[in-house]
C-alpha cells in the first residue's frame, strides 16, 4: 500500500480514476488483491411503470388545457351566448367566470351597451314628387341575445334588418309630406318624423323577434340629387326675391299711408290754428277800435287831424304829384292853414 501511495502522490486525477474507473477495468483487475472493489447495483428498467406515469401526466395536462379552453369570462358590457350544436341553450349577462361543455358548446359575444349605426344614403320621393337623398343614423341596443342569434344569426344581419325597416318607414312617412315641409327650418316636421319612425321600427323588430330595439333615429341631413340641385337653387332664389319685393311693396304702402295721415293731421292743425288766430285777431281789432273810439271821441278835431296825417302816409310819397285847388280844405291843411 505504501508503494501505491507513492505512485499516486500529487496526482489526484489518477487517484480518482483508480477509485471510480469503469467497471471493465475493475473486472479485469478484480484478481488484484491490492485493488479496492466498488460494486454498484443497477435496478432493472421498468417500462410499464414509465408508460403509466407518462400517460397520467399527459391526461392531467390535457384536462387542464381543456378546462382552460372552455372557461369564458362575462364582462359588464357584454352578453355571452352559449350554443350547443348551433342551438342557443342559454346566455349569461352577469359578470363573472363560467364554463361550457367541451367540443359540444360554443360561446358568442354580443355587446350590451348602446351602439350607433351609420346608415347608407337613400333616395326618397316626397308628396309633391320631389326626389331627395336622406342621410341618417340610428342608436340601438341588444335586448334579447337568444332571439338575436336564433332569428338574425349575427349582429350584421340584425343591423341589415333594422336598416330595411328604418328606410321602409322613412319612405312611408316622408312620402306624406311636401318638400318644403321637410327642409323648411321654421316649419320642419323632422322632430315628429324621428319619433314616429322610431316607434314604427320597434314594432316591426318586435314582430320579427330579432332581439334588438332602436333607441333613436335621426335624419342628419337632406340633399337633392345632383341633376336637380341647380334648378331648385334657382327657384329658391326667385322665391326669395319675390318675397323681398313683396316686403318692399308693403313697406312703401305703409310709408305712403303714414305720410298721407301725417299731412292730413298737419293741415287740420294749421286750419285750426288759423281759425283761432283769426278769431283772436278780430277780437283784438274790435278791442282796439273800441279803445280808438273812446279816445278819439274826447277830441274830434284831433281825431280829424290824425286821420288826415294817416292819409298822407298812404297817399303821398317821394314822387307823388298832387294837383288841388288852392281853396280846398286838403290844400289848406297841406299849406299849414288849420283854421
Amino acid at each position: 500500500m505504501s508503494n501505491n501511495n507513492n505512485q499516486f502522490d500529487g496526482d489526484l486525477e489518477k487517484v480518482a480514476k483508480s477509485l471510480f474507473g469503469n467497471n471493465k477495468n475493475k473486472k479485469k483487475n478484480s484478481n488484484d488483491p491490492n485493488d479496492t472493489k466498488i460494486v454498484k447495483e443497477k435496478k432493472p428498467f421498468n417500462g410499464r411503470q414509465f408508460a403509466k406515469t407518462a400517460i397520467l401526466l399527459t391526461a392531467i395536462f390535457a384536462v387542464i388545457i381543456i378546462v382552460i379552453g372552455n372557461v369564458y369570462v362575462v364582462k359588464e358590457n357584454e352578453y355571452k351566448v352559449v350554443r350547443q350544436f348551433g342551438e342557443v341553450v342559454k346566455y349569461e349577462e352577469e359578470p363573472g367566470l363560467n364554463i361550457k361543455i367541451p367540443f359540444i358548446q360554443s360561446v358568442t359575444t354580443l355587446p350590451k351597451n348602446l351602439m350607433t349605426y351609420e346608415m347608407t344614403q337613400e333616395e326618397i320621393n316626397t308628396l309633391d314628387k320631389k326626389r331627395i337623398i336622406i342621410d341618417n343614423y340610428a342608436v340601438w341596443r341588444v335586448t334579447d341575445p337568444k332571439s338575436l342569434i336564433s332569428n338574425a344569426g349575427t349582429l350584421i344581419n340584425a343591423e341589415s334588418r333594422m336598416e330595411e325597416y328604418i328606410y321602409s318607414v322613412l319612405r312611408t312617412q316622408l312620402g306624406q309630406l311636401n318638400y318644403d315641409q321637410i327642409i323648411n327650418d321654421e316649419n320642419s316636421e323632422r322632430g315628429s318624423i324621428n319619433d314616429r319612425v322610431t316607434e314604427e321600427v320597434n314594432k316591426a323588430l318586435e314582430n320579427g323577434n330579432f332581439g334588438i330595439a332602436v333607441v333613436d333615429v335621426r335624419i342628419r341631413r337632406t340633399d337633392l340629387p345632383q341633376e336637380n340641385e341647380q334648378s331648385v337653387y334657382t327657384r329658391m332664389i326667385s322665391e326669395r326675391e319675390s318675397i323681398a319685393q313683396r316686403y318692399l311693396s308693403e313697406g312703401d304702402a305703409v310709408k305712403n299711408e303714414r305720410v298721407a295721415q301725417t299731412d292730413r293731421e298737419v293741415s287740420e292743425l294749421i286750419a285750426t290754428a288759423n281759425k283761432d288766430a283769426a278769431v283772436i285777431r278780430a277780437q283784438g281789432e274790435a278791442e282796439a277800435a273800441k279803445i280808438y273810439n273812446s279816445a278819439f271821441s274826447r277830441d274830434p278835431e284831433f281825431y280829424g287831424l290824425y286821420r288826415t296825417l294817416e292819409s298822407y302816409k298812404k297817399t303821398i310819397g317821394e314822387d307823388t304829384v298832387i294837383i288841388l285847388p288852392s281853396n280846398s280844405p286838403y290844400a289848406r291843411v297841406l299849406s299849414g292853414y288849420l283854421e
